[in-house]
């Protein structure tokens, strides 16, 4: 995030401690899981994704749309786990069967306008969190395909970090007033500074690798993470939403933890595939 300056809980409506306590304790999980069994993280990551898609599902209703949430729960599982087992074509195939699935069960269920319309949220339902999630599936199959994960995720945590802590800080300058009034350019410059740090050290720890893949990656993460903060912020104010749930204590909903890593996804895995081969 890229906060303005401002006090600790009261604009962010957050109860600082909770948040930091319960995003350190998922961060936990995680690598636990990545270390111990990679299939582990791999169905956390599919209960994360559907839980996300429930509410996504429930926010739309307030629009009057009401996606076919099960053949979007069945075919997120089929995209996520056809990602890890086989690879990047067997995603866009599953993603494929699961957008025609969504709209034939749609269609059968009545046609006209409101059909067209729950189609269609339904197909970007499904490009959004399981389709964009199974990039990491893809990254976690490598053979060093933890670490892949690992690096991803401290990428898009020292982005978000970074702009919070410098915003809140120094934060005077809106970055985009009309979408998300709190983020400011100076936060901006904070997430580059530690996502940029993040990369270059992550790189040679984890793969001995070339310091300016990692200013590549550092750069690359705060740009789609910075627009993945800024497209679900689009979404949240057209929906009137403050945030898309309340899964997470102190974050909000699990989509509000996953907008920045959803764009993310793709870019770290096409980098490091291209510039950091298994």
């Amino acid at each position: 995030m890229t906060e303005l300056a401002a006090p600790r809980t009261s604009r962010s409506g957050r109860d600082l401690p909770v948040a930091i306590a319960v995003g350190l304790g998922i961060l936990v999980v995680v690598v636990a899981s990545l270390f111990i069994v990679k299939e582990v993280f791999a169905g956390f990551a599919v209960l994360v994704v559907c839980a996300a898609l429930w509410e996504l599902a429930q926010a739309f209703t307030r629009r009057g749309i009401h996606l076919p949430l099960l053949p979007l729960l069945v075919g997120a599982v089929g995209i996520l786990v056809s990602a890890y087992t086989a690879g990047p074509e067997a995603l866009f195939v599953a993603f494929m069967l699961t957008v025609g699935g969504v709209v034939i069960w749609r269609v059968l269920d009545g046609s006209g306008e409101q059909a067209l319309r729950d189609a269609t949220a339904g197909t970007f339902a499904a490009a959004y969190l399981p389709f964009l999630g199974g990039f990491v599936m893809l990254m976690l199959a490598e053979p060093d395909g933890p670490a892949r994960v690992l690096v991803f995720i401290l990428l898009c945590v020292a982005s978000d970090t970074g702009g919070y802590t410098v915003g809140v800080l120094v934060g005077r300058h809106p970055l985009a007033p009309s979408v998300s009034p709190k983020k400011s350019w100076e936060g901006l410059v904070g997430s580059v500074v530690l996502a940029c740090v993040v990369g270059v050290v992550s790189m040679q720890i984890a793969f001995d690798g070339n310091a300016l893949v990692g200013v590549f990656l550092g750069l690359a993460t705060v740009v789609t993470a910075t627009l993945g903060d800024l497209c679900e912020s689009l979404l949240k104010r057209d929906l009137e939403l403050k945030d898309m749930g309340s899964l997470v204590p102190g974050h909000g909903g699990i989509l509000d933890r996953l907008d920045s890593l959803l764009l993310t996804a793709p870019a770290v895995y096409l980098i490091l595939a291209v510039l950091q081969p298994a």
